[in-house]
């Protein structure tokens, strides 16, 4: 189990709303494609919001600060090539496009551009998957798949998460909200970023959801292991 800290309070030092790993944002004009999509990412534990056009998609892109954003390029309104050009004047968002073109000179312009990884349909959705969990880990700052905190080790790569060695089972949102704090170990979180970038906008952010998730993570995993700061928000001590 957890061993309790006593001798100082946790170190956890205030940080100012930002970019907050969980929320992606898709750009795709397909239905179908659209809605798979979206269901796969929610399955996975992420907040997702949709556009079905470019223009849609720049202005929620520039509104709202995602984690990642998954764009296809052969949009109506704007194209992804126009999207992702006027999104780079503004903000850094780890961008994942997809296109049907193969074409060599398709991908360079791609990267080129500022996109920061490209793959193209058909693809493998596990691939899709793992591909976004690499940006997310690389926007945070984090190259390794694993995290250790005390007993409790977060597997990012497969989504897993061990007390003491033991499998213990989360929920994809019980994930979320702990991998997040994890990446973010030593820095008060306030409840409105984690509304904010864990909860897209089809949920409801007024609710005490939040205040489940959290306590059943800590009978989870351990009372300790989150540390409540009041009027502030939620950390994991570093």
């Amino acid at each position: 189990m957890l061993s309790k800290v006593v001798s100082t309070p946790p170190r956890c030092d205030t940080v100012a709303a930002g970019p907050i790993t969980m929320r992606i944002l898709v750009v795709e004009d397909e239905p179908r494609l659209l809605h798979n999509l979206a269901k796969a990412l929610r399955e996975e534990g992420y907040a997702v919001d949709t556009a079905e056009n470019g223009e849609d998609g720049l202005f929620k892109a520039e509104t709202y600060n995602y984690d990642a954003v998954v764009l296809d390029i052969m949009l109506p309104q704007l194209d992804g090539w126009g999207m992702l050009e006027r999104l780079r004047k503004h903000k850094k968002t780890p961008v994942l496009m997809l296109t049907a073109r193969d074409a060599h000179t398709d991908r360079v312009r791609g990267l080129d551009s500022g996109a920061d990884d490209y793959l193209v349909k058909p693809f493998d959705l596990g691939e899709l998957l793992a591909r976004v969990r690499a940006l997310i880990r690389r926007a945070a700052g984090q190259s390794r798949s694993n995290l250790q905190i005390g007993d409790v080790a977060i597997d990012t790569r497969n989504r897993t998460v061990t007390l003491a060695g033991q499998p213990v089972t989360l929920t994809a949102r019980e994930y979320a909200i702990l991998e997040y704090l994890a990446l973010h170990r030593g820095e008060v979180v306030t409840r409105t970023d984690l509304y904010e970038h864990l909860f897209d906008e089809s949920d409801d952010t007024l609710s005490n959801l939040l205040d489940v998730h959290i306590f059943s993570i800590r009978k989870k995993l351990g009372a300790d292991l989150i540390t409540t700061r009041r009027g502030q928000g939620y950390c994991i001590e570093s």
